[in-house]
């Protein structure tokens, strides 16, 4: 069985990117590397101005309010960026789906592999568990992969700094 790349291996590698952006080629082909994509060619710079472009959207994802929102923006990069369902056996590592055309740059592959990663992701697991840090200076944005979809925290180290300062306010009242 083959395992599909677009879930939350893609999400993960979205929120990375959007958190620290890629300032130019190298580091986005370096880092699309260490996430495990097998690249064709290195990315040039208009991969980098599509990702940065597709990082936006994806961010307006994140800071939806609602619900119906996020599914719209969610729509939205669908429609921008996939292709209908094919099998594919590229690489003669078995027989997989593709939602996106073969033979991409490595920006609209991102904006395939984002916006289908994401919209699984949603309804996978649940709409509400893509977010920003609980902590009110913490911008950081994670996908919620936890067995219980209550993470509230971008880290452990976000979550003991947020603990201790409840316990510091609770002492001192």
């Amino acid at each position: 069985m083959h395992l599909n790349p677009y879930g939350t291996d893609a999400v993960n590698l979205a929120a990375d990117l959007c958190n620290r952006r890629p300032a130019d080629a190298d580091e986005l082909t370096r880092r699309c590397r260490a996430a495990g994509l097998a690249l064709e060619h290195p990315a040039t710079e208009a991969d980098v101005a599509r990702t940065l472009a597709v990082l936006d959207a994806w961010e307006e994802v994140v800071d939806a309010t609602g619900e119906q929102e996020r599914a719209d923006r969610a729509n939205r990069m669908l429609a921008e960026s996939t292709a209908h369902p094919r099998l594919t056996d590229h690489a003669g590592d078995g027989w997989h789906l593709h939602y996106r055309e073969d033979r991409l740059s490595l920006g609209a592959l991102l904006a395939s592999l984002i916006a289908v990663g994401t919209a699984l992701h949603l309804v996978g697991r649940g709409m509400h568990r893509l977010r920003r840090c609980a902590v009110a200076e913490c911008v950081t944005i994670f996908a919620d992969t936890s067995r219980t979809g209550r993470q509230r925290y971008c880290s452990q180290r976000c979550a003991n700094r947020d603990a201790v300062r409840r316990h510091r306010a609770r002492a001192a009242a």
